[in-house]
C-alpha cells in the first residue's frame, strides 16, 4: 500500500472528496484505510457497559485505499508515491516534490 497510519491524506473520489485528514488505521489485506473526518456512518448501539445511553454513534468507515492520496509536505496538495533506497533502506518520496514521506 502507498499509504500508512498516521499519514496525512487527501480524498480524490467520492462523496467526501475534497476532504483530509489522517490515517488512523490501515487494513493492507483489505486495501482499505479509515480516515479522520471522512466516510461518517451512523450506528445504532444497543445499551451496553461501555455506553449505557445506547442511541445513534457517528463514526467513520473504511474506505479504499486508492480513493486517497498523500499530502506532499512541501507543496500541501496531493501528490503520488515513489521508492528510493536510501542507505539500503526502501523509502518512499512524494513525486511532486521529492521530499521523503516517512
Amino acid at each position: 500500500m502507498h499509504v500508512k497510519k498516521g499519514d496525512k491524506v487527501m480524498v480524490i473520489s467520492g462523496k467526501d472528496k475534497g476532504k483530509t485528514g489522517v490515517i488512523l488505521a490501515a487494513f493492507p489485506k483489505n486495501d482499505r484505510v479509515v480516515v479522520e473526518g471522512v466516510n461518517i456512518v451512523k450506528k445504532h448501539a444497543k445499551p451496553s457497559q461501555d455506553n449505557p445511553q445506547g442511541g445513534i454513534i457517528s463514526r467513520e468507515a473504511a474506505i479504499h485505499v486508492s480513493n486517497v492520496m498523500p499530502i506532499d509536505p512541501k507543496t500541501g496538495q496531493p501528490t503520488r508515491v515513489g521508492y528510493k533506497e536510501v542507505d539500503g533502506k526502501k523509502v518512499r518520496i512524494a513525486k511532486k516534490s521529492g521530499e521523503k514521506l516517512d
